[in-house]
């Protein structure tokens, strides 16, 4: 019975195995940084992101606030959101990453995952970038916005891009 079983088990402790060894290496990476303040990484998507705001007329200064781990947003001359580590969308790309790799297909799986994790970066970019807008234009559409229109957003992009994987990649017939 158990035979029956080996293929899916085995796609489970993939995911479980790669999911940990990056997350476990994230929080490594995250407590080598901690008496600096917010990651370098979570300060890089700040800067583009103050970058983007600032092309789109929306001048955009960032405040480094170290003891508290966050970046503070300032739009327009108000504040507008902060941003933490958990920001970043790191932690939905190791997400990402264990599911297509828990699906390993050779070379192209490296492939997909490197041109996900692209977009993925981008959409977290703009999100940031229009959560900002959101909360210095229409501050009464910030909670929404925040809480489930741009979640809604990042994630169902990771669920369409693990469809397209599995469809077109890692279900298909090696032989066709």
């Amino acid at each position: 019975m158990l035979k029956d079983f080996k293929p899916v088990l085995s796609i489970l402790l993939r995911f479980i195995v790669i999911y940990l060894v990056l997350l476990f290496a994230y929080q490594f990476y995250l407590n080598s940084f901690k008496a600096d303040g917010l990651d370098p990484f979570s300060q890089i998507v700040a800067r583009q992101v103050t970058s983007i705001q600032n092309v789109m007329g929306f001048p955009t200064l960032l405040y480094n606030d170290v003891k508290n781990e966050q970046v503070w947003f300032y739009v327009k001359k108000n504040y507008a959101t902060r941003m933490v580590e958990g920001c970043n969308a790191i932690s939905v790309m190791i997400l990402f990453t264990s599911f297509v790799f828990a699906f390993y297909k050779g070379s192209k799986t490296f492939i997909f995952v490197l041109v996900g994790l692209v977009l993925l970066y981008v959409m977290n970019i703009i999100r940031i970038a229009g959560l900002n807008i959101v909360v210095t234009d229409h501050k009464e559409y910030g909670k929404i916005f925040h809480d489930f229109i741009f979640p809604a957003v990042i994630y169902g992009t990771v669920i369409i891009l693990w469809l397209i994987w599995i469809k077109f990649f890692a279900l298909k017939n090696e032989n066709s």
